[in-house]
């Protein structure tokens, strides 16, 4: 959700609808942070990683061109949150691109737009609805 190498900094979870920033930390790493702590930071205000769930949806935008030719993408990317390693010391947050392709947050550049389009996955929709209709199930089946 937070990198390791983020463990050191104060940090909260990713609201949707919310647009965040690839922001270079103090640890030296980079993370997501809010556009409006990124320039607080500037003046020594207290840093605040942006946590994000692995499975979120999120969507890049203004992706630069050496980024668009390296992983095959357009300007705008919808993607998934990913972490690629359970490794300890080991960066391991990164995206999923819908071409299958995957970058580490360490691999994009700073100031790289970001929105929080959704926090669960899919996969987590799916297994919701299909909870409610066991339970929509069960509930006809008990009136019986």
């Amino acid at each position: 959700m937070c990198d390791y190498s983020l463990a050191g900094i104060r940090n909260r979870l990713a609201v949707e609808g919310e647009q965040l920033v690839v922001q270079r930390f103090s640890t030296g790493a980079q993370g997501l942070a809010s556009p409006t702590t990124r320039r607080a930071w500037l003046w020594f205000a207290k840093e605040c990683a942006v946590c994000v769930p692995p499975g979120a949806r999120l969507l890049l935008r203004d992706i630069p061109q050496s980024l668009q030719r390296q992983f095959g993408l357009g300007a705008i990317e919808e993607l998934t949150f990913v972490q690629l390693s359970t490794t300890a010391y080991q960066y391991r947050d990164a995206v999923r691109f819908k071409n299958g392709r995957e970058a580490l947050l360490q691999k994009l550049p700073c100031g790289q737009q970001v929105d929080v389009l959704c926090l669960s996955s899919d996969d987590d929709l799916e297994e919701k609805e299909h909870q409610k209709l066991e339970e929509e199930y069960h509930r006809i089946v008990d009136l019986k």
